[in-house]
C-alpha cells in the first residue's frame, strides 16, 4: 500500500490541514457550480425560476446527502483496513461498495420521479414555480445514478488516504457545469430544465473520467466488470456505518425542508430569500464540512491502526483551522447582507426580506463548526449511531417543532425563524462536546 497516503504517521498538524485543504477546495468547486445554476437562473429567468430551483435544491440535496453519508460509511471502512494494513480487505471493500451504490442509485431514482409531485406539495411549493421545480426534481432523478458513482469513488479514495484526486475530479464536474449552464440556459433557453442538465452531464462525465484515471494510474482496485462484487462481511460493514450517517443526513436535510416549505407558504420573495441563504450555507460551512470529512478519514486510519492519542490531536487542529474561515463569513453577513444577497439577485422585495434571515441565520456559521467536527471525529471511530441518534433528535425533537412553534408565534418574521438553527446546533455542540470528552477521557 503507498506510504504517501498513510495517515498514521508525521506531523499531525501536516496531515490534518493538508488533507483538509483538497476537502476544502473539492466542497468549494462544489458549491461554486451549485451557486452558478442559481446565479446563472437568476440572471435569465424570472423570479419563479430561482423558487423553483431553490426548491428543486433543497429535494435533490436530501438524496444527495443521503448519498454522501452512505459514501462516508465506505471511507470509514476503507480507511479502517489501510490503517490495518489489510489490502485484500480494501479490495473487497471497494468493490462492494460501488456495486451497492449502483443499486441504490437506480432506486432512488426510481422514487424520486415518481413521487416528486406529493415531495413538492408538501414543501408547499408556489403555484408558480411548482412545475419548473418537478421539472428540475425529474431531470436530477434521472442521474441520481451518477451522483452515487460519483460520490462513491471520491469517498473510497479519501477513505484510502488520497484527497487530492476527488478535487480533481469535481474541479472537472465544475467546469463542464458551468458550460453546461450557459450553454443550457443562456443559449438554448432550457431555463430550469437547463440547470438539471447541466449539473447531471458534468456529474456523469466526472465519474467516468475518474474510472478511467484511476485504471492507468494502477489503482489498488482496477475498475474492470470481471472486479465487482458484493461480499458480505464487508457489505454488513458498510450498511452498519453507513445507514446511521446516511440518516442523520436525511434528518437534517428533512429539518431544512421543512423550513423551506414554511417560508414558502410566506410567498416567492421569502421562499427565494431563504433559498439564497441556503446557497450561503454551504459556502460558510464549507471549513465545518470540510474538517468533518478529512477528520473521518484521518481518525478512521489511525483507529484501525490503534493511535489514539493522535484522533484527538486531529480534533482539535481541525476545529482551530476551520475557526477563522467561520467567523469570516458570520461577520459579512453581520455587517452586510444586503451585499451577500446581491450577488445572487437584485430584486429589492427579495433582499428586504432576506437581510434579518441573514442576521440571524448566520450565528450556525459558528455552530455547526463544533457540531461537524465531533461528528467527523465520532464517525471516524464508528460512532455512528450515536451521531445518528444526536442529528435525529436535533432534527425532529428540537428543529422542527421549535420552526412551528416560532411560525405560530410569529408569523412571516424571518429573522425570528433564523433563530432557530443556531439555537439548536448550540444545543447539540455541548451534548456532543460531553460525549466525546468522555471517550477522550477514557480510551
Amino acid at each position: 500500500m503507498d506510504e504517501k497516503y498513510d495517515l498514521t504517521e508525521g506531523n499531525m498538524v501536516k496531515t490534518v490541514l493538508f488533507f483538509s485543504v483538497p476537502f476544502l477546495l473539492a466542497n468549494l468547486i462544489q458549491a461554486l457550480y451549485g451557486a452558478v445554476d442559481l446565479m446563472v437562473i437568476g440572471w435569465y429567468c424570472p423570479p419563479e425560476s430561482i423558487a423553483a430551483v431553490s426548491t428543486g435544491t433543497q429535494v435533490t440535496q436530501i438524496i444527495t446527502s443521503m448519498i454522501s453519508g452512505l459514501t462516508l460509511g465506505a471511507t470509514v471502512t476503507v480507511g479502517k483496513y489501510v490503517g490495518r494494513k489489510a489490502p485484500e480487505e480494501v479490495k473487497r471493500t471497494i468493490s462492494s461498495s460501488l456495486c451497492l451504490f449502483f443499486i441504490v442509485g437506480l432506486a432512488l431514482s426510481v422514487l424520486l420521479i415518481l413521487f416528486s409531485d406529493g415531495i413538492l406539495r408538501a414543501l408547499k411549493t408556489p403555484a408558480e414555480s411548482f412545475a419548473l421545480a418537478k421539472e428540475y426534481v425529474c431531470v436530477c432523478g434521472a442521474g441520481v445514478v451518477f451522483i452515487c458513482g460519483y460520490n462513491a469513488i471520491s469517498a473510497i479514495l479519501r477513505g484510502y488516504g488520497d484527497s487530492k484526486s476527488p478535487l480533481l475530479f469535481v474541479a472537472i464536474a465544475g467546469v463542464w457545469n458551468v458550460i453546461g449552464d450557459i450553454v443550457f440556459i443562456r443559449y438554448m433557453n432550457l431555463g430550469v430544465k437547463g440547470a438539471a442538465f447541466a449539473t447531471i452531464f458534468s456529474q456523469a462525465f466526472s465519474m467516468v473520467w475518474a474510472a478511467c484515471y484511476l485504471n492507468r494510474r494502477n489503482f489498488i482496485f482496477s475498475f474492470r466488470l470481471r472486479n465487482f462484487k458484493i461480499y458480505r462481511k464487508q457489505a454488513r460493514e458498510l450498511i452498519c456505518v453507513g445507514i446511521p450517517i446516511s440518516l442523520q443526513e436525511c434528518m437534517v436535510r428533512l429539518s431544512f425542508l421543512y423550513l423551506t416549505s414554511v417560508t414558502n407558504a410566506l410567498g416567492v420573495s421569502s421562499a427565494s430569500a431563504v433559498g439564497i441563504a441556503s446557497k450561503y450555507d454551504v459556502f460558510a460551512m464549507l471549513p465545518a464540512t470540510s474538517v468533518a470529512s478529512a477528520l473521518s478519514s484521518v481518525v478512521a486510519q489511525n483507529f484501525g491502526a490503534g493511535k489514539y492519542k493522535r484522533m484527538s490531536q486531529a480534533l482539535l487542529i481541525g476545529i482551530a483551522g476551520a475557526l477563522p474561515f467561520s467567523l469570516a463569513f458570520f461577520l459579512w453577513a453581520q455587517i452586510s447582507p444586503e451585499t451577500m444577497i446581491g450577488v445572487f439577485s437584485s430584486d429589492a422585495a427579495i433582499i428586504q426580506a432576506g437581510i434579518p434571515f441573514f442576521r440571524t441565520c448566520s450565528f450556525d456559521y459558528l455552530c455547526v463548526l463544533f457540531v461537524f467536527s465531533l461528528n467527523g471525529y465520532l464517525n471516524g471511530r464508528g460512532k455512528t449511531l450515536f451521531t445518528m441518534v444526536s442529528c435525529c433528535f436535533g432534527a425532529l425533537a428540537l428543529r422542527m417543532p421549535l420552526i412551528g412553534l416560532v411560525c405560530a408565534k410569529v408569523p412571516g418574521s424571518l429573522g425570528i425563524i433564523g433563530t432557530v438553527a443556531p439555537t439548536v446546533s448550540g444545543i447539540m455542540a455541548v451534548y456532543t462536546g460531553i460525549y466525546v470528552w468522555k471517550i477522550i477521557k477514557n480510551q
